[in-house]
């Protein structure tokens, strides 16, 4: 009973701390969670609305860990496997408070399941793999292992994440792939706190944008208090 009062209540504060991120300029709840991704027409896990937590109720949650490994193809760009992972997160451990549509197995028990399958792709160290892939199968995990943190305080997304490394891994990731602005938005916004330690990542993301592209449009609107131009948010973060 104890444990289902703190999930409750866990749930509830990242609910709150998400709905704030729409009233207000600047973004207030986990960043990895509760602000959409801008993907265009790609595909991704079934949505119903903009909302962060707008599920399709029609979806049949036992297809949520077959789903997210296929649509997180090596072409897959990073924007898009970023959107899907947060969506993850959402169907596995932040489902609606409408019980009806919850999974008929055990949230901790399918976000469990997703993390290890996302551990596994990673090859073990010293095996000699392709470099892209091992890039892409580490971004994947530790942004995975991110999200499930930002999750909330105490709940079974951070009890499972545990004393895991995500950002270094989605760091390790950006050396092997030479530099991507994309990944480094991701950087950015899984290290993203008060003491600024973010800002270096986004730089090198806003370097890599150009104006109007979706990499731009994703950067403003996830930093919408530091400019409304690629330049102006260039010239803000150059400043602190």
């Amino acid at each position: 009973m104890r444990g289902k009062l703190l999930r409750s209540i866990s749930l509830t504060l990242t609910s709150i701390l998400c709905l704030m991120v729409f009233q207000q300029v600047a973004l207030a709840g986990p960043p990895l969670l509760c602000h959409p991704f801008e993907i265009g027409n790609a595909r991704s896990l079934p949505w119903s609305g903009p909302g962060w937590s707008q599920i399709d109720k029609t979806y049949d949650f036992n297809r949520l860990i077959d789903d997210t490994l296929s649509l997180l193809t090596p072409e897959t760009r990073v924007l898009v496997r970023m959107e899907t992972l947060r969506r993850a997160t959402v169907y596995g451990l932040m489902p609606s408070l409408d019980r009806t549509v919850t999974s008929p197995i055990k949230d901790p028990v399918v976000a469990g399941q997703l993390l290890a399958r996302m551990k596994a792709r990673v090859p073990d160290s010293g095996v000699k793999s392709n470099k892209t892939r091992t890039a892409i199968a580490l971004f994947d995990y530790g942004y995975l292992v991110e999200s499930y943190k930002q999750a909330g305080y105490g709940s079974q997304g951070a009890k499972l994440a545990g004393e895991i490394d995500g950002y270094g891994m989605i760091v390790k990731a950006i050396g092997l792939r030479g530099g991507d602005p994309e990944m480094e938005l991701a950087a950015a916004l899984a290290k993203r706190d008060r003491t600024g330690g973010h800002l270096a990542h986004l730089q090198r993301a806003a370097a890599g944008a150009q104006e109007g592209t979706l990499l731009a449009r994703n950067l403003l609107s996830h930093f919408s208090n530091m400019g409304k131009t690629i330049s102006e948010l260039r010239a803000n973060v150059a400043s602190r």
